[in-house]
Order: C-alpha cells, then sequence, then structure tokens
C-alpha cells in the first residue's frame, strides 16, 4: 500500500440536495456565517472555515439521509438563531450522553443538528 497522504480517505466535501438555493444560502450565511460561491443557478458551493460543500437544486429532498452535526459553544442562542432565520426545530434540545443537541429544518428541506456539551 501507497503512504497514506494527509486527506486520504476523509470525507472531503458534503453535497446537500435544497428545494431553495437561494432560501438555504441565506439561512446558512445568517446563522453561521459560512460563504458561498454560485456556480449558475442550480448549483452553490459553501465553505465553513473547516469543511466545504455544496448545494444543488432538487424537486425532492429525501427524508432519510445522513445527519449532519454542527458544534455551537451556546446551543440556546443557536436554537433562537435557528428560529428568526426560518429553520424548523424538529427536534428541541434534549441530553445525550457526551451533551445536548437539538434538530432543525433548514428552509431548503435538510434535517440537521446542532450540538453542544
Amino acid at each position: 500500500m501507497t503512504e497514506q497522504k494527509p486527506n486520504d480517505r476523509k470525507i472531503d466535501y458534503i453535497e446537500f440536495l435544497s428545494a431553495d438555493i437561494d432560501k438555504s444560502k441565506n439561512f446558512f450565511a445568517d446563522v453561521f456565517g459560512w460563504a458561498f460561491t454560485d456556480y449558475g443557478p442550480d448549483y452553490t458551493a459553501f465553505e465553513d472555515g473547516r469543511t466545504m460543500g455544496g448545494f444543488r437544486a432538487a424537486d425532492t429532498i429525501p427524508s432519510a439521509s445522513p445527519l449532519i452535526v454542527i458544534y455551537s459553544a451556546d446551543l440556546e442562542a443557536m436554537l433562537e438563531r435557528v428560529r428568526s432565520h426560518g429553520g424548523t426545530i424538529a427536534k428541541e434540545i434534549f441530553e445525550f450522553p457526551g451533551g445536548r443537541r437539538f434538530h432543525f429544518v433548514e428552509p431548503g428541506g435538510n434535517e440537521l443538528a446542532i450540538w453542544s456539551e
């Protein structure tokens, strides 16, 4: 086997489907401060300072998909930011071994979670 490079066999990019790319873009920029680069009307790429990915236009969003979990030092403040920017809370804050989290659906239709210690 050849020598493994630092990014070899690591998640390199996350791509979401979105029923409304503009709403998804605005939501993630306003709530999390993500930066976006548009590649036509049906695709936009994002950078959050650590991970890169994109949103691709889709008519429907599958209900069963991997859950992306974002960290926040202030869970309650993020819950309010999500609500005030058009996100829908799918699961209120709950505890799990090692922390607390909540789930939300962003305006483009994707469910994500935010966790904290």
